[in-house]
């Protein structure tokens, strides 16, 4: 689904924006640590500290709710506006446990963030997108 370009792009940024929606369909966004895996992205609620437990978290309620969500990755250069560009994954998301899966995609990132290596993550939820659509806009291939 992904072309070339679009998921070199995403190998290339470090932090994405998170969109989720309740019910009643209010918004929610987040900045997130990601990693590609095909067709899909994860997102491990880490043990960075947080006002709730992680399975309290606004994003996961609205997902149990409504699991349309929506992830951004840009590239702002604030002094060439011609290199500037971003892409809008969107899809159904699900929170994983455990199993093989939630192992598969805490691998992946901690592959990807040196910070998560030394984290406990065994027990974290993940969120997965399903990649349905994809947008994107301006330069991509740098």
């Amino acid at each position: 689904m992904l072309s070339l370009d679009q998921t070199r792009f995403l190998e290339s940024q470090r932090v994405a924006r998170l969109a989720t929606v309740d019910r009643s369909g209010m918004p929610h966004v987040v900045p997130v640590c990601y990693a590609l895996d095909g067709d899909a992205i994860h997102v491990v609620l880490d043990e960075k500290p947080k006002r709730v437990e992680a399975r309290a978290l606004k994003r996961v309620r609205n997902i149990l709710e409504n699991p349309n969500a929506a992830l951004v990755v840009d590239h702002y250069d604030d002094q060439n506006w011609s290199r500037l560009g971003w892409i809008m994954l969107r899809g159904r998301a699900e929170i994983i446990e455990s199993g093989l899966k939630q192992a598969t995609a805490i691998a992946l990132l901690r592959t990807r963030y040196s910070q998560y290596r030394s984290m406990g993550l065994e027990d974290c939820p993940v969120i997965t997108l399903r990649i349905e659509r994809v947008s994107d806009w301006g330069v991509l291939g740098q």
